[in-house]
């Protein structure tokens, strides 16, 4: 699969129909699906400490099985052809093959992705890899985690190994999936792992998660063929004010600053935003913190922008004089993840709601793509997260009827085909997700996935969604009218 082709999306996106290269895929992460988190010398990632600390992740749950991915993939393989799908987006469990954060690699953990990209590859079915999907080796994290410079440095020989080792197979890289929940929920709400709730750390880590990229993206560079493409995903979060008002429009231009341009800023940009550091310079010495070519290293370029969109964000000035993230949509913790901008009351879109208490506005992803088309022109995009969890359940037939879903991934993959006819360039969507799986600290409550997983068998039934996918696919259209059920 490759990032560059002629400039023809908007042209071909016309009716329900898409470009003939768009690249339709399905998407999971090693902690999520895999299991077997103690064999073949796997050690224990922040997650799994985590999700084995009590109280941490609902009913106790943990990663230890998950999805059986592990000893599964092949037929999980079958079913995505099964399904029509052209590709693959999957990350690499950081501690499955270089367990201490350091060092040289295991040769076990190296083949099981050798084997799962070939098995894609004969599938016909293009593999994307992402580096780090937010389970940390706990060794690195012991050694002080993301808020230290050092694990930048570490992440990049970890990005060099994949590189020599799967170079060959696989041609588009992904560095980091949503650095914002790693430094913002890992270290600042402390709702995921490392579950740290210390606001220096979280803007500390945003920094080196950022570098991170950077030098993963020089890595990756000096050991993949030049064909190969370098991205990176951000959950951009789309943020409106609940109104006009100045209180308002502060209090979104806040949230856009250190749930968004933390990111984009330097990464797209070279720099950080001089609002971003005025609002948090009292909590951390940016002077300090940003060494020199730090900006350089990490607005490398990159080939192609990955966009997870699930819901807007609504926000205002307090209500009542009190500030509220009930509604922030990332879990529920005494402390905010907004570090520095914590004044700011978080509110629903609207009222149609997914499992996740999510409001379901596909407008929302249109507004999320065109803005980026404005703002950096020459970027492609793929959209690759994007789905809802619904409450799921085996019909007497043995069937899973979603409905709910279906419409939901109709009308976000409609705002993406009227991205596309209004001048922006998404190269493809991937599926969120897959499969059942763990929902981080959600535990198995929250199903995602196209195809249910019966936990109790690992047995696989693809839902209504699935076949409506599978159809989309095939026809590289969506249906219109009476048929988009």
């Amino acid at each position: 699969m490759t990032a560059v082709r002629p400039e023809t999306s908007a042209a071909q996106a016309s009716d329900t129909s898409f470009p003939t290269d768009f690249v339709w895929g399905a998407a999971t992460a090693a902690y999520q699906v895999e299991g077997a988190a103690a064999e073949d010398g796997r050690t224990p990632s922040i997650w799994d400490t985590f999700s084995h600390t009590p109280g941490k992740v609902r009913n106790g749950d943990t990663g230890d099985i998950a999805a059986d991915h592990y000893h599964r993939y092949r037929d999980d393989v079958a079913l995505m052809k099964d399904l029509g799908l052209k590709a693959y987006r999957f990350s690499i469990s950081w501690s499955r093959v270089q367990p201490t954060g350091r060092g040289p690699a295991i040769q076990v953990g190296l083949d099981f992705y050798r084997r799962l990209t070939d098995e894609l590859l004969e599938a016909g079915i293009t593999p994307v890899a992402t580096l780090y999907h937010w389970d940390l080796p706990q060794e690195l994290e012991d050694a002080g985690g993301w808020p230290q410079r050092d694990t930048a440095h570490r992440f990049a020989d970890y990005a060099e190994i994949m590189a020599q080792a799967l170079g060959d197979r696989v041609g588009i890289w992904t560095t980091l999936n949503e650095p914002w929940c790693s430094a913002f929920l890992g270290y600042g709400s402390g709702v995921h792992a490392p579950g740290r709730t210390d606001a220096a750390a979280t803007l500390r880590a945003a920094h080196h998660l950022n570098l991170a990229h950077g030098k993963a993206i020089g890595a990756l560079r000096a050991n993949l063929p030049a064909s190969a493409q370098t991205s990176i995903t951000l959950n951009l979060h789309q943020v409106r004010p609940l109104t006009d008002s100045a209180g308002d429009i502060e209090a979104a231009r806040r949230i856009d600053a250190v749930g968004n341009r933390v990111f984009t800023g330097p990464i797209l940009d070279g720099a950080y935003p001089e609002d971003l550091l005025a609002d948090t310079g009292h909590i951390v010495d940016w002077g300090r913190l940003v060494q020199d070519g730090d900006l350089a290293e990490i607005s490398r370029p990159i080939d192609v922008l990955g966009v997870n969109y699930y819901s807007p964000t609504v926000v205002s000035k307090p209500v009542d004089g009190r500030a509220s993230t009930k509604n922030d949509g990332h879990g529920a913790s005494d402390h905010s993840p907004w570090t520095g901008s914590e004044d700011v009351a978080f509110h629903l879109a609207n009222d149609r709601l997914t499992a996740m208490n999510w409001a379901i506005d596909a407008n929302g992803l249109h507004t999320l793509l065109t803005d980026l088309a404005a703002s950096h022109p020459r970027l492609p995009l793929m959209v690759t997260e994007n789905g809802a969890a619904f409450d799921d359940y085996i019909s007497p037939e043995g069937r899973v009827n979603d409905p709910q879903r279906i419409e939901y991934l109709h009308s976000h993959l409609d705002a993406v085909r009227r991205a596309m006819a209004d001048g922006a360039d998404v190269r493809g969507y991937f599926l969120w997700s897959l499969l059942d799986n763990f929902e981080w600290s959600y535990g198995y409550s929250k199903r995602f996935g196209a195809v249910y997983v019966d936990y109790s068998t690992q047995r696989r039934i693809p839902k209504a969604s699935a076949h409506w996918y599978a159809e989309v696919i095939r026809r590289n259209a969506l249906p219109a009218g009476d048929e988009r059920r």
